[in-house]
């Protein structure tokens, strides 16, 4: 048996950063396999995007940010500023989501065209594993979660007050420029 999810992927901050990025991300998870797969337009071009799904570790149900999220009225939504309604960042889809390490260089970059797909199979057992020892419970529970899609380019300018770094990641890298809810499919 296969259980489906799937997530509509709509632009965030795209009043400031240039560009619209959407798009649409599945998931199918099949005995201990989780199959991923997110399609993305018209973000930045020629860059790296990081994704991950959003969410909170006590269960409580996650939802996208919008404009009414930025606390601060400097016009960006700001990593931080998305955490009262989306929670903390959880899981990459990155090279090995299964692994949960954030902060890297080893995400899908988009074309000259602003285009990616990112496909993934993800050994759900260890992924799993590494879930709970970060948040307490194995569970995934996707229909609680909410997707992110990051960064633009260096020559964008953000305010001081955009906050968003994370190791040696200023806020181009992190600013969320696209996020949708996860929800089941039958």
């Amino acid at each position: 048996m296969t259980t489906h999810y799937a997530a509509q992927i709509v632009p965030l901050n795209a009043d400031k950063i240039g560009t619209a990025a959407y798009g649409e991300a599945t998931f199918a998870i099949a005995g201990d396999e989780l199959t991923i797969k997110i399609t993305m337009h018209n973000t930045p071009a020629n860059m790296q995007h990081w994704e991950h799904f959003h969410g909170f570790p006590d269960g409580k149900q996650a939802l996208i940010a919008t404009a009414a999220q930025d606390a601060n009225a400097d016009g960006f939504v700001d990593l931080m500023e998305t955490e009262a309604v989306s929670g903390t960042t959880m899981v990459p889809f990155d090279d090995a989501p299964e692994h949960m390490d954030i902060p890297h260089d080893r995400y899908p970059t988009a074309d000259e065209h602003g285009d990616f797909t990112y496909e993934k199979k993800v050994p759900l057992s260890e992924l799993q594993a590494n879930f709970k020892k970060a948040f307490g419970e194995s569970e995934l529970h996707l229909e609680k979660r909410v997707i992110y899609i990051h960064g633009v380019t260096a020559n964008v300018h953000l305010p001081e007050s955009v906050a968003g770094m994370v190791g040696h990641y200023d806020a181009h890298v992190t600013l969320p420029i696209a996020t949708g809810q996860i929800v089941a499919v039958d």
